[in-house]
């Protein structure tokens, strides 16, 4: 089991590491999301470049990378012989931690990555579907009313552990989620200042 987690964990940072922000920049030919807005490779940044369809196919690909990541995982772990609940469990929620830190601190772009939102819901949705659209229903919900990404993020990010022992009551689970969505509100921080301080842009609004 030790080498079969180290082996899934791996593989669900690489995956992680794919930072679509830049990747789908890039073949757009658009400027690197890390340099300019906020300085981050996520698809609000990259919306403010003014280029709708390459900030959707960066939404998509890291939700996608979350969710393939874990689902991938769900369905090989029993053919390679992980099926106690309890090893299986502690598998998935690794992975679901580990394809978050790929995100964030991607081995294939300097360690630069992303705030983990999108992945985050893609981690989610695989975890259980009930889960996953109750959290982005708090995040639509905040941002339809406030039109502001990361406060809408951080709500999501409060409320998923609690979504989570009611909809996957299990522990390993509740404690990977409050993992990510720590990491996920320490990565907003800089947000968080903007919010305090009545300066933190809103959804769309152009990089200067």
């Amino acid at each position: 089991m030790n080498l079969t987690l180290v082996f899934f964990i791996i593989g669900a940072y690489l995956i992680g590491s794919l930072s679509f922000a830049v990747i789908v920049s890039r073949v757009m030919g658009l400027a690197d999301p890390r340099s300019y807005g906020s300085n981050n490779p996520g698809a609000t940044n990259v919306l403010r470049s003014g280029n709708k369809k390459a900030a959707a196919l960066t939404l998509l690909g890291d939700a996608l990378k979350g969710w393939v990541a874990v689902f991938a995982a769900q369905q090989l772990a029993p053919v390679v012989g992980v099926n106690a609940p309890e090893e299986f469990n502690t598998l998935i929620a690794a992975v679901a931690l580990a394809v978050t830190v790929g995100h964030m601190w991607p081995v294939f772009f300097q360690f630069k990555g992303g705030k983990g939102v999108a992945t985050a819901a893609g981690i989610l949705l695989a975890l259980n579907l009930w889960l996953g659209l109750a959290t982005l229903g708090i995040w639509l919900f905040v941002a339809k009313g406030l039109k502001i990404s990361s406060l809408s993020a951080i709500c999501a990010a409060i409320a998923a552990p609690f979504l989570c022992w009611y909809f996957l009551p299990v522990q390993v689970y509740i404690a990977a989620v409050i993992a990510i969505s720590v990491l996920l509100i320490v990565r907003h921080k800089q947000n968080i200042m903007g919010l305090i301080s009545g300066k933190e842009g809103k959804i769309g609004e152009k990089a200067n």
